[in-house]
C-alpha cells in the first residue's frame, strides 16, 4: 500500500472516531450525561487531534521522499537525500541509512564509501550502527580484504546489538573466505555453526564449510564434520525448507541481504535436500 493511502486511511479513521466521541452521547445519553461524558473524554480527543496533526505535518514535510520511494526513482532519491545529508549537513540516523541503502541499490559502492568518510567526520557513531551496510559496500566493490579489515575491528563494538552483531561476525568470516583466507574463515564458521542463535547464520556457515572451505581449507575432514553437524542442527530446528524460507523473509528487506540471496537459496537446497 502506498504511503499516501496509509495516511489518508489513518486520517479517515481518526476523524471518524472523533465524530463518534462528539455525537454518539447525544443519541444514547441525555444532555446532562452527555456533558459529563464530554468533560471526561476531551483529553482523549485532544490526544487524537494532536497525533493527527503531528503525523500530517510529518507527511507533508516528507511527501517528496515518499513519492520517490514509491516510484523507485533511485537517482532522484539519491539526489534528494544528498541535498539533505551532505549539502545541508543533516546526518540523522534515518537519512544516512536511507542514502547508503539507495547507493547500494544503484550498485554505487564508491558513493557509499564517500558517504562513510563524510559521516565519520560528522557523526562517527553512525558508522558503527550501519556497519553491515558500509561493510557490504566494500564486498560489492570487490575490496574483500578491506571488508575483512572493516568488520574485524567491529566484532565487539558496543553500538552493535543482537542480530547485527552476529551478522558482523558472519560477514567477517565471509570476507575472509572471499579474500581466500580459508583457514581463518573455516575456524570462525565452525564456531558459528554451533554457537549462533540465528538459523540463517548457522546454516550459511555450515553450507560454506561443506562446499568452498572443505575444498580449500587445511582440515577438510573437520569442515565436513562441522557442516554435517550444522545441517543436522538446522533440520531439527526448522524442520522443513519452508521453515528456512520463513527465516529468509525476516531479512529480505535488509539491503545487505541482497549480497546473500543466491547463497541463501543454495544453502536451503543443501540443508534440506533428500537424504
Amino acid at each position: 500500500m502506498k504511503f499516501k493511502s496509509i495516511f489518508i486511511i489513518f486520517n479517515i479513521f481518526t476523524v471518524f472516531f472523533l465524530l463518534i466521541i462528539v455525537f454518539l452521547p447525544l443519541f444514547i445519553l441525555d444532555a446532562d450525561f452527555a456533558g459529563g461524558f464530554w468533560r471526561s473524554a476531551w483529553p482523549l480527543g485532544a490526544v487524537l487531534v494532536l497525533a493527527l496533526a503531528v503525523l500530517d505535518i510529518f507527511y507533508a514535510l516528507n511527501s517528496k521522499l515518499y513519492r520517490l520511494l514509491e516510484r523507485e526513482d533511485w537517482p532522484a532519491l539519491a539526489d534528494y537525500l544528498e541535498s539533505k545529508v551532505i549539502r545541508k549537513g543533516r546526518y540523522s540516523p534515518r537519512l544516512v541509512r536511507l542514502l547508503a541503502n539507495t547507493y547500494l541499490v544503484m550498485s554505487d559502492s564508491g558513493a557509499v564509501m564517500s558517504l562513510e568518510n563524510k559521516t565519520a567526520l560528522a557523526r562517527p557513531s553512525l558508522i558503527e550502527k550501519n556497519a553491515l551496510i558500509f561493510g557490504a559496500a566494500r564486498i560489492l566493490g570487490g575490496d574483500t580484504a578491506g571488508a575483512a579489515a572493516f568488520f574485524s575491528v567491529r566484532l565487539d563494538k558496543g553500538a552493535l546489538k543482537g542480530g547485527d552483531a552476529l551478522w558482523v561476525r558472519w560477514y567477517y568470516g565471509f570476507s575472509l573466505l572471499l579474500s581466500r583466507q580459508f583457514n581463518k574463515a573455516a575456524a570462525l564458521f565452525k564456531v558459528l555453526v554451533f554457537e549462533s542463535s540465528d538459523a540463517l547464520i548457522a546454516g550459511l556457515s555450515a553450507y560454506f564449510l561443506s562446499d568452498t572451505l572443505r575444498k580449500n581449507a587445511e582440515d577438510p575432514l573437520d569442515c565436513k564434520e562441522a557442516a554435517e553437524e550444522g545441517r543436522k542442527r538446522i533440520r531439527e530446528s526448522l524442520k522443513t525448507a519452508a521453515g528456512w524460507r520463513k527465516e529468509i523473509s525476516r531479512i529480505e528487506t535488509e539491503i545487505h541481504a541482497a549480497i546473500l540471496r543466491k547463497y541463501l537459496i543454495e544453502a536451503g537446497n543443501w540443508l534440506f535436500e533428500a537424504g
